[in-house]
This record gives structure tokens, C-alpha cells and sequence, in this order.
């Protein structure tokens, strides 16, 4: 083997190397978890919310062309949400906003991620597809919602929004018309 052969395959083994000990510790370290595709569970046609234990929850998600299944759920701030996901007709995307979760829906296999949310972290968590699915695929999405109980209502809806994120100053209305070379006339 030529001496610049051996030092491409050294580089490259080093490369690997590198590569592993990052998702080691990106894993361990850092809490990632690696999305799983679930052998053991067959595919189901409808999506559903089930309670597992007092801030556990189970999440039944069916993307399909052009919306999720459920299309919005509630849990409380500082739950455990076991994400199990499936699509019956083509691959679609599953990103949950400001979180790590990233999955792919493909037909006839399901697709399992956790995520726990922080004790003080609530608002509206959108989902969305980021998939190619068809042509309504802009319009795929879905909300998680955590809410602390004494923020909802009777209806288990939110009652009061949280403060929004601030956002870039508008330019003040005017009451002056703009005049062809640029100048105000009153």
C-alpha cells in the first residue's frame, strides 16, 4: 500500500473516530436522544393523547397528507411526552419548534422519540412537516401546548396567552399621505 494510502485510511478511521465519541457525548452529555424506529409495534390508523402517570404522557401521532393526528394536544409544564409517530400514505416530517425533536413519519413503520419539558418552559410548541408530502404541505401543521393547570379553563383551553416574544418595532403610522417626489403634504 502506498504511503499516501495509508495516511487516507488513517485519516479517515480517525475521522470515524471523532465522529463516534461526539454522538457518545452528545448523548450522555448532553441529553440528545437518537430518534428510534419501533419494530415491535404495529402502525396505528388513529392518533391519540394517553396519560401513562402524573406528568408521563404517550403521544399517538399519525401524519398524514395534510395534518396531523391529533392536531393540537395539552400537557403540563415539566412533562414527559413519549413521542410514537407513523404516516399511512407518504414520508412526512415531525419538527417540534424550540425543541430537539426531529423525526421522519414513514408509511408502515413507527418512529419513537421522547421529550421533556422544562418545569418553568410553557407556551405553544408548533409542529410542523419538513418533508416534501404534496401540495398542500405548507399548510401541515400542529401545536403542542403546555400549560400550567391553573393557566386553563374549564374547556382545558389556554385562558391567557404568555407574553409574546418581542419583535422588531413597526414603523409608526402616519397620517400624512406621501406626495410622488418623496415629501409629506399634510
Amino acid at each position: 500500500m502506498d504511503k499516501y494510502e495509508q495516511r487516507a485510511v488513517l485519516g479517515g478511521s480517525f475521522l470515524m473516530l471523532i465522529f463516534f465519541v461526539a454522538v457518545v457525548i452528545a448523548t450522555t452529555g448532553f441529553g440528545v436522544t437518537v430518534p428510534t424506529c419501533i419494530v415491535d409495534v404495529k402502525p396505528f390508523k388513529h392518533g391519540q393523547l394517553l396519560k401513562l402517570a402524573d406528568k408521563h404522557y404517550e403521544l399517538h401521532a399519525v401524519a398524514k397528507m395534510w395534518s396531523f393526528d391529533p392536531p393540537e394536544i395539552t400537557i403540563p409544564p415539566g412533562s414527559r411526552l413519549d413521542i410514537f409517530l407513523t404516516s399511512p400514505d407518504v414520508a412526512h416530517g415531525f419538527n417540534i419548534e424550540k425543541t430537539n425533536i426531529n423525526l421522519m413519519a414513514i408509511p408502515g413503520q413507527v418512529t419513537y422519540a421522547s421529550l421533556t419539558f422544562d418545569q418553568n418552559e410553557w407556551g405553544n410548541f408548533r409542529l410542523f412537516c419538513h418533508e416534501y408530502c404534496g401540495m398542500n404541505h405548507h399548510a401541515m401543521q400542529g401545536w403542542i401546548k403546555v400549560w400550567p393547570a391553573a393557566a386553563l379553563g374549564a374547556t382545558n383551553q389556554p385562558v391567557q396567552q404568555p407574553a409574546p416574544a418581542a419583535r422588531p418595532a413597526e414603523k409608526p403610522t402616519d397620517t400624512t399621505t406621501q406626495q410622488s417626489n418623496g415629501g409629506a403634504k399634510q
